[in-house]
């Protein structure tokens, strides 16, 4: 299929896009859904199922293999309901010519679809043949699915520990390798080589003979060297990377995956730089590895696409994502949670979210994964976890069990935000005799954290007055700090016209450019982490701030050199871009003298 947008929606949360491919599909826009949350998964599919009178049989947890068949079984009902949803937008966009020529209003003259189109009526337009060929040749968005590769927990039956393909992440790959989706898997949160190794049991992974991949590979990266490294290690295996896509390390929602220093521009010009030569090395690899295999060779090399997402908020900054660093498509997440069009957020958190400013927004260490975590201050499930601890009582129930990986006091794993891990923490914690602030530091660090993995999945259920027995009526959202930006809810019309450049839906106008608000949220988590080590400093931490804090004068440097050839892009900003380099050079300098001479 050619492709009509030039921006997708990012995976968000657990189930914020949990069923965006209904919303938006049809509409051509590429969007995907979390595969974390099983059971979640199964109550939307008995919703959706009667919604549109489909048949739906319960897979409780008492089938064999059921998370698997729970993960099929939901993307086959999506897939169903999308693509009829598809057909009907198809149908009546192509009633008139009016209606025709609205369509691709809404679409971006970069469309491959749109050149199409007009390459075509050029010299005649033949309603009834333009009809036809549209039908033919409409995309519908992508039905993408996201999986975390760590959180791959280990599954037992009575005490006896099930085979690895039993684990989490594995299951939730086979439940997409066997729906009826021909689309992609995002695999974020690192290398997991085991996970990895397992894509080899399904064929859907291996191209044919004409460079067709019925399910693709798509790696979250936050940087060129790990791409290229989880490019090859897959391509080894005969597996194809068909997109790398570039996420900003911290100026993102959701987990946040700090580089050492390197910023998102220069990453970005390595992926440019280096793009022909990374399809080289690994297609090398891979036609090697099929060919070891015996497996069907393609006759041509396979397309590869390079995208990028984190911080964008403007048509200015997407357009020149596009043009300066030709990436193929970018991610529009955080102010996607504003959009009732195409997200799932229940009402008293979009109005939280509509009220959140830069203060409220913070990179907190409440994810039980241990990883830092964007997250939104007043959160209902934060204030649930604070209730419990002034009662006494830290930590949650735990009912899903989805993040239960420390190992600690439990062979089968407990989370660390469980009722039971803090107890014993805190048990142990009460032997150490310290003094009260010792204790007290202690004490915040075990109990700060918060159960994720169900407070991401809640709104989608009281969105939908669904049953919220089992989880609490706790949410937990993870904007990006983009969202103190954005400060209305907005039809999924309006966002693609601000997205590009037709209309502004932002009141502000003291938006910094996405580049400049990486730069000082990586300048704040190197003053954080001169903070964590003032007191007992080791040589291998200061040569990591130190190798740190020259990447990010690296960063400066290039952002200098961007900046200073620019023609219409950031023209009216040019001079508060120079400015606000040379404050973040400024900061920059103090921090390595501080790290010099500690």
């Amino acid at each position: 299929m050619t492709t009509g947008h030039s921006f997708h929606i990012p995976v968000m949360g657990i189930g914020f896009t949990i069923d965006s491919p209904v919303k938006v599909s049809q509409f051509g826009i590429d969007s995907v859904i979390s595969l974390v949350d099983d059971i979640l998964l199964e109550k939307l599919r008995k919703m959706y199922c009667g919604k549109f009178n489909l048949p739906y049989n319960e897979i409780t947890d008492k089938i064999d293999d059921f998370r698997a068949l729970r993960i099929t079984s939901y993307l086959d009902t999506i897939q169903h309901i999308a693509q009829e949803k598809f057909e009907d937008f198809k149908t009546t966009t192509t009633e008139t010519a009016n209606s025709i020529k609205h369509y691709f209003s809404s679409l971006p003259d970069s469309s491959v679809f749109k050149q199409e189109f007009f390459q075509l009526t050029r010299n005649d337009f033949n309603l009834e043949d333009v009809k036809k060929w549209m039908k033919e040749h409409m995309p519908m968005g992508s039905i993408d699915v996201n999986i975390m590769t760590k959180v791959d927990k280990e599954n037992y039956i009575k005490k006896k520990k099930l085979p690895a393909e039993f684990n989490d992440a594995h299951a939730a790959l086979r439940g997409f390798a066997k729906s009826k989706l021909h689309s992609s898997v995002v695999l974020s949160a690192g290398m997991n080589p085991r996970l990895y190794s397992y894509l080899e049991q399904f064929d859907a992974f291996f191209p044919d003979s004409n460079g067709y991949i019925e399910k693709k590979i798509v790696l979250k990266v936050s940087d060129y060297r790990s791409a290229l490294i989880q490019g090859k290690f897959l391509a080894k295996k005969g597996i194809w990377v068909s997109e790398y896509r570039i996420e900003s390390g911290l100026n993102c929602g959701g987990h946040a995956f700090a580089t050492d220093g390197y910023l998102m521009g220069p990453i970005l010009q390595q992926f440019k730089d280096n793009r022909k030569q990374l399809i080289v090395t690994v297609h090398e690899l891979l036609i090697n590895a099929l060919q070891l295999k015996g497996r069907t060779i393609p006759k041509r090399p396979l397309p590869l696409k390079i995208t990028a997402q984190g911080g964008v908020g403007t048509a200015e900054e997407h357009r020149f994502l596009l043009e300066e660093y030709q990436v193929d498509s970018v991610g529009w997440g955080s102010a996607f949670l504003l959009v009732p069009d195409a997200t799932t957020v229940d009402k008293a958190t979009l109005k939280k979210l509509v009220r959140a400013k830069e203060k409220d927004l913070y990179l907190s260490n409440i994810s039980p994964l241990g990883i830092p975590f964007h997250s939104l201050k007043g959160n209902t499930k934060d204030i649930e976890k604070e209730i419990r601890i002034s009662h006494g009582k830290p930590g949650s129930p735990c009912p899903k069990k989805f993040v239960a990986l420390n190992k600690d006091f439990k062979e089968n794993g407990l989370c660390t935000a469980s009722r039971q891990y803090q107890n014993k923490k805190l048990e142990e914690l009460a032997t150490l005799n310290l003094n009260r602030s010792e204790y007290g530091y202690h004490y915040q660090k075990i109990t700060e954290k918060s159960c994720t993995c169900v407070g991401l999945g809640t709104a989608a259920l009281l969105a939908y007055d669904l049953d919220t027995k089992i989880e609490g009526d706790g949410v937990s959202i993870c904007p990006g700090p983009n969202m103190a930006y954005f400060s209305k809810i907005t039809s999924l019309q309006d966002m693609i016209r601000h997205i590009y450049g037709k209309t502004n839906i932002m009141d502000r106008t003291d938006r910094p450019n996405m580049f400049i608000k990486e730069l000082f949220i990586y300048l704040d988590y190197l003053k954080d982490k001169i903070e964590d080590t003032r007191k007992r400093v080791t040589d291998r931490q200061k040569k990591y701030m130190l190798t740190f804090a020259a990447n990010l004068k690296d960063g400066i440097a290039y952002y200098h050199t961007i900046f200073d050839r620019l023609g219409a892009d950031f023209k009216e900003v040019k001079s508060q871009l120079g400015h606000d380099l040379e404050k973040g050079s400024s900061i920059l300098r103090s921090l390595e003298e501080e790290i010099a001479t500690m």
